[in-house]
């Protein structure tokens, strides 16, 4: 399975102005590439280079193999979309394959710029560590916020799914609880919700102020919530895969395509906001690698009725959805925690699609 790994670089203030000024140049080029691209209905890398090869070398000074790497960037953005020129950013990704970029230990990568190779010296955990001999092909050099990141493939080898001898955990999400599995286990969405509420709140203030200050504090809110929202997709997926692990068993979640527009409707206008901002995408990405890394099997079932039909007795009706935390059966009376009922549904429902053996392919 090829996972990206971040490494954040430590270059001193030459190397990041060599680094900065590579990168400006390349995506001016990139521009350049893009312009010829569209002009001529190309995204033929070959025919394009033809094309702006010696432009590349001559106007931005790109060594040989970045330019390479620039036209391709360009022929690839214009490949998704034909019918509108590409535009890139000033501080736009640059491509490193193997010939201009290699790791000399644990802690340097030589990058080429337009000033020749630089050492640059980066920063890593065990976690990084453990992982850096399965650093495969090339890389993304990211800039953010004044920092250089290398965004490295990793090449990670992943077991077979195991039989699931102790049959399927099922899992329900939600919007007050984000995630609940067919044992009782609850993932709350409070916590996520009250940072939201607070981080709009507080972005609502500054934006109303208006004044030097505000715009930088807002600059520095930039993705806050986003990795808060990340960072809890990661505790829930880790837990639950965990769990099914210890337990032998397989994951069962609902297919989450098109969810907001199945959902919409029944969702109340006080809750819409929150429906409308939570990575439901995300969680379910976070859950297939690593239920793949893992070794459990993790499938998708339809979720039609799943949350109004009873687990005790199989009688299915809208009514016997009390509200939206309650279920009570209208025919044999169980009275259940709503989210809980539908996991267990989940859990013994016809399988849909397997979707880890196609990330392990």
């Amino acid at each position: 399975m090829k996972q990206t790994m971040l490494l954040k670089l430590a270059p001193t203030e030459e190397q990041h102005q060599a680094l900065l000024e590579t990168m400006h140049a390349f995506n001016q080029a990139a521009n350049s590439v893009a312009e010829v691209a569209f002009r001529e209905q190309s995204a033929n890398t070959f025919a394009l280079q033809k094309l702006v090869y010696g432009e590349l070398r001559a106007t931005y000074k790109l060594p040989s193999q970045l330019a390479i790497r620039c036209i391709s960037k360009a022929a690839e953005a214009y490949k998704r979309d034909k019918s509108i020129k590409p535009s890139f950013r000033e501080t736009g990704a640059i491509v490193y394959d193997p010939r201009v970029m290699s790791f000399k230990d644990l802690h340097q990568v030589s990058l080429l710029t337009l000033s020749g190779r630089v050492l640059v010296p980066f920063r890593i955990g065990g976690y990084q560590e453990a992982r850096m001999g399965s650093i495969k092909g090339q890389a993304d050099l990211i800039y953010r916020n004044g920092t250089f990141s290398l965004a490295v493939t990793l090449e990670v080898p992943t077991p077979d799914p195991s039989e699931p001898e102790g049959g399927m955990l099922g899992v329900d999400l939600g919007i007050v609880n984000l995630a609940t599995d067919s044992e009782g286990e609850t993932f709350s969405g409070e916590a996520v919700e009250r940072n939201r509420k607070r981080m709009n709140a507080l972005r609502q203030r500054l934006q109303k102020r208006g004044t030097k200050s505000a715009k930088k504090h807002l600059k520095k809110l930039s993705g806050k919530e986003a990795r808060f929202k990340k960072n809890t997709n990661h505790v829930i997926s880790k837990r639950i895969v965990q769990k099914a692990k210890d337990h032998r068993q397989g994951i069962a979640i609902e297919d989450l395509r098109h969810i907001r527009s199945r959902t919409d409707s029944t969702v109340r206008k006080s809750q819409r906001n929150r429906h409308a901002s939570w990575a439901f995408g995300q969680l379910r990405f976070f859950l297939s690698y690593k239920a793949a890394l893992a070794g459990v099997p993790l499938h998708t079932v339809d979720p039609r009725n799943t949350s109004r039909t009873c687990h005790a007795c199989g009688h299915c009706a809208k009514e016997n959805r009390k509200s939206q935390a309650s279920f009570v059966c209208r025919a044999c009376g169980l009275a259940a925690p709503a989210d809980w009922n539908a996991a267990i549904n989940i859990s013994r429902a016809q399988v849909k699609m397997p979707i880890v053996s196609s990330l392990s392919a």
